[in-house]
């Protein structure tokens, strides 16, 4: 049997629509530089938190912050939310240093995501 316990919420990520402008601004709001800032991404570590800034909207379309639960097994956790009723939005996919991440909806069309660092 896998372990796909869930270890928290540790990640939000924010679409903007101006980086440089949002950047600037949750700076002075974690009192932190970014430890990422790349044209495509700027993330903060703050307090045991990572909030990153993701241009253009961030994955497929988000419009507002999605909150994402860290896994051991993000494919047995999908299964398992998808079993009681979630609805995939985007399957799990490498972001890059091996970290998958997915986003699925709950019966109402919240937006909730996963991330597995292997």
């Amino acid at each position: 049997m896998t372990d796909s316990s869930t270890q928290g919420i540790k990640t939000v990520l924010h679409p903007v629509s101006d980086l440089k402008r949002s950047k600037a601004v949750y700076t002075a709001l974690l009192g932190i530089s970014p430890q990422t800032d790349e044209s495509y991404y700027v993330g903060f570590e703050a307090a045991g938190q990572h909030i990153g800034l993701v241009p253009g909207g961030g994955p497929k379309g988000m419009a507002t912050p999605v909150a994402y639960w860290h896994v051991s097994d993000i494919e047995a956790k999908l299964v398992e939310v998808a079993a009681a009723g979630a609805t995939l939005k985007e399957p799990a996919h490498d972001v890059g240093g091996g970290r998958l991440v997915a986003t699925f909806t709950d019966p109402d069309g919240n937006v909730l995501g996963l991330i597995q660092d292997r």
